[in-house]
């Protein structure tokens, strides 16, 4: 879309709502004015109107902590951004790898789970024993354990879908990936790693189709 179709504050800003391309989680609000906006585009990496100094701010010119931009989109108004990025380093200036941390307040009735909360209390299993936990059960008995269970569970989703149950394949599935995921924290290997690692092959994939296809033109 035209950039003059963005619709600016009085100040001459509009919000830029940055999130992690890989986590998707949210890094920082920051804003942008028509300048740091043509030269995120420009160069590819945020660039921010910092209110405080009153000046246009290269996120990782002093910290080194770039953020490398993949899109840039606005909402419906058009007042609003959100700048989806790989970062290099952490995107606080407290050290954390977001700036929203402080919860304010968390709902008693309604659970939050993802993958990665499940990483990180399966990681703090292993740091923080806790009796009777068989994910600890499993990091005393070390990785010929570990990889045991896998392979255990890879056998079983893999009866399961021959089976041709639905459901004991979803079953035995999320028992594989729990046991691959403490494999992962045995090993620190963290899911962005996990996720880079299909990022990168997808753009391989891209690139070898576009290769594809421009050979079959030629021919």
């Amino acid at each position: 879309m035209d950039l003059e179709e963005l619709k600016f504050d009085e100040k001459g800003l509009i919000p830029a709502i940055v999130v992690d391309a890989v986590s998707k989680k949210v890094l920082t609000l920051a804003y942008m004015n028509r300048e740091s906006l043509e030269i995120s585009i420009k160069e590819g990496r945020t660039c921010f109107w910092s209110r405080s100094r009153k000046e246009l701010w290269r996120k990782g010119e002093t910290s080194g902590n770039v953020q490398h931009i993949v899109s840039i989109t606005a909402d419906c108004d058009k007042d609003a951004l959100v700048v989806l990025v790989e970062k290099e380093g952490p995107a606080c200036h407290t050290g954390s790898e977001s700036c929203f941390f402080n919860e304010v307040w968390r709902s008693p009735d309604l659970n939050e789970f993802s993958l990665e909360g499940l990483l990180k209390l399966i990681e703090g299993r292993k740091t923080e024993k806790k009796e009777g936990s068989y994910t600890t059960y499993l990091f005393e008995k070390g990785i010929d354990k570990i990889l045991k269970k896998v392979g255990e569970e890879s056998t079983e989703v893999i009866v399961a879908a021959k089976g041709g149950s639905k459901g004991e394949t979803v079953y035995e599935i999320a028992d594989l990936v729990y046991h691959v995921m403490v494999l992962m924290a045995e090993m620190g290997i963290s899911g962005g790693d996990i996720i880079r690692e299909l990022a990168s092959r997808h753009v391989i994939d891209h690139k070898e189709k576009q290769v594809t296809s421009s050979a079959s033109g030629v021919e």
